[in-house]
């Protein structure tokens, strides 16, 4: 039987990202849980690396805030393509289209969570860790990095955090198996302190969070 992975934020981390993609069964589907673009080096070829997987029947791509981020801002587009406000349309109109949750079998995934009526919210954090209801059955989401995956109750937070020097991580739903590679190096860092594309947008940058599995 096909087995999914559910992939947390890549933010811009080809390395890691083709790391990543060498290690997983090709049979499996992936399922891309957000945030593929914002903050990291290589936000344009990461994002076609992905979509390209995506309309290969390869992977599912999930929409996040920063995707939402950049359908949204004008400013964003012209940062990434200063030269091609026609890629950029293009890229708005692709990064709209796109779901912002996918259901397997007693699971599912989000960028974010659920709020109290059950709609995906790409930004919600505690309110749905301490109220969710178990109507999905268990929830695989990204969105808050943490230095593991950590599960709560029935929801699983795979964010590691790839683009601060953490993991990039992929889970597998149905055996909770984890596969993880290493994200940005300290010299990667360093350099993309100077290159980001989205830290002055509404949002102070976030660090890996030390949560315990619990």
């Amino acid at each position: 039987m096909n087995r999914h992975w559910v992939i947390g934020d890549v933010h811009g981390c080809l390395d890691a990202l083709e790391a990543l993609l060498s290690v997983l069964p090709e049979q499996d589907h992936l399922v891309f849980c957000g945030d593929v673009v914002g903050r990291g080096p290589d936000v344009q070829q990461t994002a076609e690396q992905v979509w390209t997987l995506r309309q290969g029947g390869r992977a599912t791509w999930l929409l996040g805030n920063h995707e939402q981020r950049l359908i949204d801002s004008p400013e964003l587009q012209q940062r990434l393509w200063p030269q091609a406000p026609d890629i950029a349309q293009a890229w708005v109109h692709r990064l709209g289209s796109l779901p912002l949750l996918f259901e397997g079998n007693g699971w599912v995934a989000t960028h974010a969570g659920f709020d109290q009526q059950g709609q995906p919210d790409l930004e919600i954090r505690e309110p749905f860790w301490n109220g969710y209801d178990g109507r999905f059955g268990r929830v695989v989401v990204a969105h808050t990095p943490g230095v593991d995956v950590r599960e709560h109750g029935e929801i699983v937070l795979i964010d590691t955090g790839a683009v601060y020097g953490g993991r990039l991580t992929a889970f597998c739903p149905e055996t909770s198996a984890v596969v993880q590679v290493q994200g940005l190096e300290p010299d990667e860092r360093a350099n993309n302190t100077e290159r980001r594309i989205d830290a002055s947008i509404g949002e102070s940058p976030a660090s890996p969070i030390p949560v315990a599995p619990c």
